[in-house]
């Protein structure tokens, strides 16, 4: 292959519109899981409090699928490709858990569905990040991840909607007896479905993927072309006395708790402290006493590694999206409780204020969807005037406004301004952080270095998980509105740190 030859190419515009459609397939999914699941857990006799220990689900899966499913898709390739099989299977399998949710007879089985649904959605979508890095030469990378934020945003806001639109528009029954889900989310999440699988097996079938001889020799070229200097020289951990010291850590925090008698959701905190240490420990074993590593232990330690070896523009993302993500999480589980609480006087989820409120949320979780897919190219214009750390900054701060304004406005139609500025954050989430990270990773190690930044999505869940509740039960009296008040000064301090991130493009 010549060196010309050799050039990633630049792809056209419908080009990447294929290879980006599976994500509004994936978006409906997680759309209608976001702006549903608290309502159907409540609907199954869930207490408002008990709502972040029950969502544990969603971050936990993705802590344990995504980096295994990018190691996983680094080193596959079969007829249908290298990311393309987990768009196939993973989306197979959500179709099934949105068939299954609605129809959950028990709180517990739709606890357990939201593990399977949520698995499956990270199987399908973490390929999808790296995919815009395999196909796009890096000057491309801002186009390919806004076309995602725009599938992401249209196919949230047809999500978002549906329950809303099955009651209005085909007269579809909106309330139900206790312990029953309404037929318009029943139907909503059908829908839904049957749009996961076809929008997938659309990219699936229209895009054709790189070999790994052909990745390999793009590399090579642009390394060539960059006289790009050697990696940072590779650290080997000291695994014995990291764990450790997480260990200690976290056993504390838990014997604090128990000894203290506090809420069981602060558990969360020292189990993950002491899982990591645990985690820590086995890497130690293995590589003092493993000499081949082969299949599990090979994949296991390259996962651990390259989580201790992240570029240093990594780790200022991983900060960055850490306060980000506890703005997103406290949104997602509080809007509902807070919007039917606060602007619908309702508290009972049998009584049709309650469900006309949490009809209103899935319009405004259309809503700001909405705008996301707006802004999703009036973002990379932004950047180009300024840069992309400081057009996500101002995306952030619109972010904080939204979600703060909540308490401010009262009338619950006027809630749509609110999400303008929630729609502009999140358009800005899902691209500028991957835009600027893709360029500063190494091609081969695309997939499981996505997966790893994923940590930093799910601890910050994990972290509202467990302490949010006690918040709001304890601190805010019961008032779940002012968790969203608190997510939007997460999305300050996000906007503050992305100052800080070192973007290799400004070089």
């Amino acid at each position: 292959m010549s060196e010309q030859a050799a050039q990633k190419p630049r792809l056209s515009v419908w080009q990447i519109w294929n290879m980006c459609f599976g994500f509004f397939g994936i978006q409906v999914g997680f759309a209608l899981q976001n702006a549903n699941v608290s309502r159907i857990f409540q609907t199954l006799g869930a207490e408002v409090e008990e709502l972040p220990i029950l969502w544990i689900a969603a971050p936990l899966t993705g802590l344990l699928v995504q980096p295994i499913i990018g190691y996983m898709s680094d080193n596959t390739w079969n007829r249908l490709g290298r990311r393309r099989p987990y768009f196939f299977y993973g989306a197979i399998l959500t179709t099934l858990a949105l068939f299954i949710m609605p129809n959950s007879p028990a709180l517990w089985v739709a606890v357990g569905t939201l593990w399977i649904m949520d698995a499956s959605i990270n199987i399908t979508m973490e390929p999808f990040r790296a995919f815009v890095g395999d196909m796009l030469p890096d000057e491309q990378r801002t186009t390919g991840f806004a076309m995602q934020s725009f599938f992401i945003g249209t196919g949230a806001v047809l999500a978002s909607a549906l329950p809303w639109m099955m009651a209005n528009w085909f007269d579809v029954s909106n309330t139900a007896p206790a312990g029953i889900i309404p037929d318009s989310v029943m139907y909503a999440f059908y829908v839904g479905g049957v749009g996961v699988f076809l929008a997938v097996m659309w990219t699936v079938a229209s895009t054709k993927e790189y070999s790994p001889e052909q990745l390999e020799a793009f590399e090579r070229a642009l390394d060539k072309a960059s006289n790009n200097e050697p990696e940072n020289k590779h650290v080997i951990p000291d695994y014995s006395r990291s764990g450790t010291l997480s260990l200690l850590v976290g056993l504390s925090a838990t014997a604090a708790v128990y000894a203290a008698s506090l809420e069981k959701e602060l558990y969360l905190i020292g189990l993950g402290l002491t899982t990591f240490g645990l985690l820590q420990f086995l890497a130690s074993g293995i590589r003092s006493r493993v000499v081949e590593r082969s299949g599990f232990t090979h994949g296991y330690m390259e996962i651990m590694d390259d989580l201790f070896n992240m570029p240093p523009t990594m780790k200022q993302l991983a900060v960055v999206q850490f306060f980000s993500w506890f703005g997103l999480f406290a949104m997602w589980i509080y809007s509902t409780a807070g919007v039917t609480a606060f602007h619908y006087g309702a508290v009972d989820p049998t009584s049709a204020a309650y469900q006309d409120g949490a009809d209103w949320v899935g319009v405004l979780f259309a809503a700001y969807n909405g705008f996301a897919a707006l802004a999703a190219f009036a973002i990379p214009v932004l950047a180009a005037r300024t840069s992309r750390k400081t057009a996500h900054m101002i995306c952030l701060l619109a972010g904080a406004l939204g979600l703060m304004s909540f308490i401010w406005i009262k009338d619950p139609t006027s809630l749509w301004l609110s999400m303008i500025g929630v729609g502009i954050a999140w358009a800005s989430i899902l691209s500028v952080p991957y835009s600027i990270l893709s360029g500063a990773l190494p091609y081969r190690k695309m997939g499981i270095y996505m997966g790893i930044f994923n940590f930093f999505i799910v601890i910050p869940q994990l972290l509202a998980a467990s302490i949010l509740g006690v918040m709001v039960k304890y601190l805010f009296e019961g008032e779940a509105i002012y968790a969203l008040v608190l997510g939007g000064a997460g999305m300050i301090v996000a906007a503050l740190l992305t100052l800080r991130v070192e973007d290799k493009s400004e070089f």
